[in-house]
């Protein structure tokens, strides 16, 4: 199983952060809230856990909406410790 992580950035509106949580990994307002808040505070926070494959394909859908809207917002998977 792998984790998507959001990295933090000084650029990245964290209205836009909460949008891409909400619309991506099906969060509520307040958990992708409360997501972004751990990603401004400590650098990076867990999105959700996928296949494999799922996790890349959200990666992909992240980034391409961030550079759609102009922002340099940072995701990756990495595989579940």
């Amino acid at each position: 199983m792998f984790q998507v992580v959001l990295l933090n950035d000084d650029f990245t509106p964290m209205e836009f952060v909460v949008h891409v949580i909400q619309e991506f990994f099906s969060k509520d307002r307040e958990t992708a809230t409360q997501i972004m808040l751990k990603i401004h505070l400590e650098g990076k926070g867990i999105c959700g856990i996928y296949t494999r494959d799922v996790a890349s394909t959200k990666v992909d859908q992240v980034l391409a909406a961030s550079r759609a809207a102009g922002h340099p917002l940072q995701c990756l998977s990495e595989p579940v410790e």
